[in-house]
């Protein structure tokens, strides 16, 4: 029997490949699939099931295309949500064989009510894994309050209810030496507080996971539900992909992966009002870029920013990449729901140069300038956009938060005839932040390439201690 974890970085997410005697299933998997069936086909195996914990909101999952590929069923646990594709709703303990393997299905409502576990017996008969979804993460459990997004009549205390019932029924009394193998790891919106670890033994989570521990259920809702941040906007939009279907990744890649001249390219973002989104390292960007662009660098937290900042899944997208990257961009905006790019720049910004065609650019300095300038000027206005809780935690004397997670409010901070330094923890989400400023008609914003790390080593700024918030009150 062969179990694989198929990790993805910048979603934090877990898919999984089961195998025995020529079998195969895959849980959760990723919109693109054919590594999936390149897999089977490599190892003489048929795909006999595609698995689904529950229906996603970070991710649009590959569950059609892969069942469309391979003929192979798409099994849900129990739900009363009717879904827009063939699937099979299994009943709560309906066992799958695979091979001489069996799975087990374990309905586990409360991170959504359809939630749903997967117990792995091997060839042998033993319970050895458990695929817990969004239900049960190494160190944390799923949040409760994102389905409520989508059924009006829950509520996050009903369901965090709900997974303390589940967790206690249906996961807790399990072997200890069972393997936890969750859908995501630390850097994942679905959860607060997740381990690195993408695995561990339900023994050890027992003994360490805050959410497992003795309680009673009113302790616990209150545990579980304390300190939830407001999920990125996009995930109700991935909810109903999920639910009711979508475009073929196929076709996706056929719209979007279409070079286009920068006549082209300027004569679509003019006619269809297609959002330019960038997404070259932001030191590169700041050197030179299309007018009115937008910086989400694709070797940063690509996937969690783009949902973040464009709140519309049907935004049209045209996209500048490095040459030979193209493809990857557009595969990874429709991993969260972004299916309408338009096109790239063919031959990339150097293209655009060479057309004669304009071009914008955005001061960034280092740290040394910065001091300098701190000298010349000591009421100069810095910037700080990272997450509230890290500015709370440490920041600069006197600087301002103004977080981009909630762009639109930040902006409201700054005055367009001011000018400012704007930082976060290391570079990535400043010039995020510059950008998407930048278009909407800011022009006096400077970015501080290195962030808050480099200020910090520079020992030349006073950096605040740890913040309590009851004393902002």
């Amino acid at each position: 029997m062969k179990i694989e974890q198929i990790y993805t970085g910048c979603l934090a997410q877990g898919a999984y490949y089961i195998e025995s005697d020529g079998e195969a299933a895959v849980i959760d998997p990723l919109r693109e699939v054919q590594p999936y069936i390149e897999k089977a086909e490599r190892r003489n195996a048929k795909i006999k099931y595609v698995f689904e914990t529950h229906f996603h909101a970070d991710f649009v999952s590959g569950h059609q295309d892969l069942s469309a590929k391979t003929g192979a069923p798409i099994v849900y646990g129990p739900t009363t949500m009717k879904m827009g594709f063939d699937a099979t709703v299994a009943e709560d303990g309906q066992e799958f064989q695979i091979g001489k393997a069996k799975i087990k299905v374990i309905h586990t409502p409360g991170h959504t009510m359809e939630s749903t576990c997967y117990l792995l017996y091997n060839e042998e008969g033993k319970e050895e894994a458990i695929f817990t979804g969004d239900t049960l993460f190494i160190g944390d459990v799923g949040r409760p309050d994102l389905a409520q997004k989508v059924v009006e009549d829950l509520t996050q205390e009903k369901l965090a209810g709900h997974l303390y019932d589940s967790l206690r029924n249906k996961i807790m009394p399990l072997p200890d030496d069972l393997i936890v193998y969750p859908a995501h790891g630390a850097g994942s919106a679905c959860g607060k507080n997740m381990s690195k670890e993408t695995s561990d033994t339900l023994g050890n989570q027992k003994k360490t996971n805050y959410a497992l521990q003795d309680m009673t259920k009113e302790q616990f809702i209150k545990e579980v539900i304390t300190g939830l941040t407001p999920p990125p906007a996009y995930f109700p939009q991935n909810v109903m992909m999920n639910i009711e279907g979508y475009d073929s990744i196929d076709e996706v890649l056929e719209r979007g992966v279409k070079p286009l001249s920068p006549a082209q390219f300027e004569a679509a973002a003019n006619e269809t009002g297609a959002l330019i989104l960038d997404t070259r390292s932001p030191q590169v960007f700041a050197k030179g870029f299309v007018p009115n662009s937008v910086n989400i660098g694709i070797d940063g937290s690509f996937a969690v920013w783009v949902g973040a900042m464009i709140p519309d899944l049907k935004q049209e997208i045209l996209v500048v990449a490095e040459e030979g990257r193209e493809e990857e961009v557009i595969t990874r905006l429709a991993r969260v729901g972004y299916d309408f790019a338009l096109g790239y720049l063919e031959g990339g910004i150097d293209s655009w140069k060479k057309a004669g065609q304009e071009l914008d650019q955005i001061e960034s300095i280092g740290v040394e300038e910065l001091v300098k300038r701190k000298k010349e000027n000591p009421d100069l206005n810095i910037l700080d956009v990272r997450k509230n809780s890290e500015f709370l935690s440490e920041h600069v004397v006197d600087a301002e938060n103004a977080p981009l997670d909630y762009i639109n409010e930040s902006m409201l901070k700054v005055d367009k005839d001011k000018t400012y330094y704007v930082h976060c923890a290391g570079g990535y989400r400043s010039m995020v932040f510059n950008s998407i400023l930048r278009a909407r008609g800011y022009d006096n914003l400077i970015d501080v390439d290195g962030g808050f790390k480099a200020i910090k080593e520079s020992g030349e700024f006073e950096v605040s201690d740890y913040v309590c918030p009851t004393t902002l009150l």
